[in-house]
């Protein structure tokens, strides 16, 4: 319950009824209603005010969540032992990584000191970024934990028209605005935003101007009617610019979320959208705007399609404990171990506990997914050798 949120503070309230006021002022001069998919457009990237373009901290123990590279390197390493292959795989004389939403920084650093270490540095790392904020923290970072290859990475605002490598996406895809939708017995409707008494609300509406046409006319069944759920054009529409711009190389999408068969089932009507603060979830997607993260589950069947239609391969689908354990993570844990001086048990205990999240079943090792698509890579991919999960997509 949205109730049960810690207080924010005084300017990060002043700032979110700021954006509140925006969002208002653009539904009552738009009919008095907005689609889903623009509110959490305006919620996460208004300039200065949404959750990813303010300046709030975000990631880690006094942010709103951990990701993946935030609790411990291994998984940066393991990571860059599956960007080392896709590399070596392809001809180019450009080699290039690119991290979309570089996050803290973290996995950036951790990824380019494993790479150095396996000899195959990237001719370009680059960290597409938005946030001014975020890249002033990305650099930071860097310089702190990997300096002599800091000078590596550049920032990009927009994908390059071309590139032969790796693009890596940590949690991007379930931060990209969503329809919210229902399906009725005679058509598919949109679920959209209103006022109503001065308060942002879910606009409950199923006339022909909220008919919603398009790719929801997949074959999802059987569903029960109504039945409330998400369609991410947003994502689908990003994969197809990647596949069209990768010349050579693979695409790391990881994120949480499920094939289709799985994603629209009758019991998860009422749909995937959650937000997270302080490290809590709750399910009220219009309390204080721009101060919580808003995200629904992936759609991985349409992320498949999306890029084997604009001419990529699959080339593997896995949970990432799979994904990881294919890419060496308990081995990187044991030579952590072994490694380490006398005295140095407390950081080992840390470590494999944060190992043991990101594979549990009933932790991060089940949730997430991993999806590569790629073209011209013409072996097998060491992280999907064992758990490959495509026949299910």
């Amino acid at each position: 319950m949205a109730s049960d949120l810690p207080p924010p503070s005084a300017d990060a309230a002043a700032a979110s009824h700021a954006l509140t006021q925006i969002i208002v002022a653009e539904i009552k001069a738009t009919g008095g209603w907005m689609s889903f998919a623009r509110y959490m457009e305006l919620a996460l990237y208004a300039p200065g005010l949404g959750y990813y373009s303010g300046g709030s901290q975000k990631f880690g123990e006094s942010g709103d969540f951990m990701t993946a590279p935030e609790l411990t390197p291994l998984f940066g390493q393991a990571l860059a032992r599956q960007v080392a292959q896709v590399l070596a795989l392809i001809s180019a004389d450009n080699k290039t990584v690119i991290e979309v939403g570089g996050g803290s920084g973290r996995l950036a650093a951790d990824m380019l000191l494993a790479l150095d270490e396996l000899g195959c540095l990237p001719t370009q790392y680059f960290i597409l970024e938005l946030s001014g904020e975020l890249r002033a923290r990305q650099a930071a970072t860097l310089a702190e934990f990997a300096p002599a290859l800091a000078a590596r990475v550049e920032w990009l605002d927009d994908l390059p028209p071309t590139f032969s490598g790796c693009l890596i996406a940590n949690e991007v895809l379930d931060a990209m605005p969503t329809h919210a939708v229902r399906w009725q017995a005679d058509g598919v409707y949109e679920r959209g935003v209103a006022v109503v008494d001065e308060r942002l609300s879910w606009a409950e509406l199923a006339n022909d101007e909220t008919r919603f046409d398009g790719p929801e006319n997949r074959d999802i069944s059987p569903l029960d009617f109504p039945y409330d759920g998400e369609i991410s054009l947003a994502a689908s529409a990003w994969v197809s610019t990647l596949a069209r711009r990768l010349s050579a190389g693979a695409l790391l999408l990881i994120d949480y979320g499920l094939p289709q068969h799985e994603l629209y089932h009758p019991s998860r009507n009422g749909g995937t959208i959650r937000c997270h603060y302080r490290h809590r979830v709750h399910n009220d997607p219009f309390w204080c705007p721009g101060l919580s993260d808003i995200t629904s589950h992936v759609d991985f069947t349409a992320v498949a399609e999306a890029g084997f239609d604009a001419g990529l391969e699959v080339l593997g689908y896995a949970n990432q404990a799979s994904f990881l354990i294919n890419c060496g993570i308990a081995e990187l844990l044991q030579a952590r171990k072994a490694d380490s001086p006398v005295g140095a048990d407390n950081t080992l205990l840390r470590a494999a506990g944060a190992v043991n999240l990101l594979i549990s079943p009933n932790e991060m090792g089940e949730l997430f997914k991993v999806i590569a698509l790629g073209r011209g890579i013409k072996k097998p991919l060491m992280g999907f050798t064992l758990g490959d999960r495509t026949h299910a997509l």
